[in-house]
């Protein structure tokens, strides 16, 4: 079994994450998508609420696992016996931060590759922080994220 290990901030989790945890079940047996806790964000949903959102999300998905992290990417995937970190890439303006990131996991766990998936063409305009701030302003996103995502932002940001 092969698996891989799709890590993130996830907050929250959009169509475009869904697409490519989609794309990388085509290649693996198992992708563990992975909230990671960055200490230098500030984030709007707690670890435990975007690992049920994302469980939630992916509930029809054979093959995914939820998990959490601190530390190094690359310890984690040790941890889960993945060969594999999924990244995805929405625009050119992604590549260089990730190419570096996976230039260094290269350089401590070389048996570890790094996988850079593209999501459909109808999410590359999306990310976590553009959903929060429509989301803010009382704007419907049901479009962009899972039915439930939707309903958390919405509770989140009831003026009423």
């Amino acid at each position: 079994m092969t698996t891989a290990i799709y890590p993130g901030s996830f907050d929250p989790v959009t169509n475009g994450h869904l697409d490519v945890i989609s794309r990388a079940l085509s290649l693996f047996d198992k992708v563990v998508v992975t909230v990671a806790d960055n200490p230098a964000k500030q984030p709007l949903f707690t670890i435990e609420e975007r690992q049920e959102m994302i469980r939630q999300s992916t509930a029809d998905m054979q093959g995914v696992v939820v998990a959490s992290f601190t530390g190094l990417v690359v310890d984690h995937a040790r941890q889960h016996n993945a060969v594999a970190i999924i990244r995805g890439l929405r625009a050119i303006s992604d590549f260089e931060f990730e190419f570096q990131m996976a230039l260094m996991n290269r350089h401590m766990a070389a048996d570890i590759n790094t996988v850079f998936l593209m999501p459909h063409e109808r999410y590359t305009h999306l990310n976590s922080s553009i959903i929060r701030e429509i989301a803010s302003f009382g704007q419907d996103v049901s479009a962009y994220v899972p039915e439930v995502v939707a309903q958390r932002l919405k509770s989140k940001f009831d003026r009423d």
